[in-house]
């Protein structure tokens, strides 16, 4: 990932695609080999401050583990990288939903926010899912503080290291029936997707939907995922 692809992107379709479906696909975010790097740390503890068994929880079936400050290096730059670049959107999201919090152009401003609120635990994660294994639909809040806007980056291929285990996003609408969408995702893709609510169009102005998004079933082999959210933790 450099700063140069992220500038060569076309960021005008992406956001017409989160405006239109709350989620949007970058392509090879990741090459393989920092997919595959970046798997490697699942097996050590140094660069991470808690795992997390979701059966204990009641979260689904598989484990994930929360990184430490100081991030590694190229988490800290994709979570540098991708923000400002969804600021705007952000911005623009809590305007429509008639939001009053507004985003700085800094992401380090923006964790000075977190951290003076309390919330002071680096969240970006990486999860590991075996055969059977399976997240429940959930939101990534973390506190009063919360960036609307998440990256998730699939670090496995599917059909070769992994069956299953396909990303899923639900929209819940008012007065509607809730929306499942499956993302067809490889390895190194990265998915952008709403927190929790977006602002969608209607015959009376903006109104609110709310999304929650899981991992369905493995069937066979391993998964990982990194995530990249942009606020800390309480």
């Amino acid at each position: 990932m450099s700063e140069r692809y992220l500038d060569k992107l076309d960021w005008a379709s992406l956001e017409q695609q989160l405006d239109q479906d709350g989620c949007a696909v970058i392509r090879s975010l990741l090459s393989h080999k920092a997919c595959d790097e970046i798997s490697a740390l699942y097996a050590q503890s140094d660069p991470f401050r808690s795992q997390v068994i979701m059966a204990r929880h009641g979260f689904g079936r598989g484990e994930y583990k929360y990184f430490r400050y100081p991030l590694p290096e190229l988490v800290a730059r994709l979570r540098g990288a991708l923000y400002p670049r969804l600021v705007p959107i952000a911005n623009r999201w809590h305007e429509q939903m008639g939001l009053p919090t507004r985003f700085p152009d800094r992401h380090e401003v923006f964790l000075e926010r977190c951290h003076a609120a309390g919330q002071q635990r680096p969240t970006p994660l990486l999860l590991q899912y075996g055969p059977q294994d399976y997240n429940c639909l959930h939101q990534d809040l973390y506190g009063e503080h919360v960036f609307p806007l998440q990256v998730a980056i699939l670090l496995s291929e599917p059909g070769e290291d992994f069956t299953g285990g396909e990303f899923v996003l639900t929209e819940q609408r008012p007065r509607m029936q809730s929306r499942p969408q499956v993302m067809d995702l490889k390895k190194g893709d990265g998915l952008i997707f709403a927190v929790n609510q977006r602002p969608v169009k209607g015959v009376r102005g903006y109104y609110r939907v709310t999304l929650r998004h899981g991992v369905s079933r493995l069937h066979s082999g391993k998964r990982h995922t990194l995530g990249i959210i942009f606020h800390d933790a309480t």
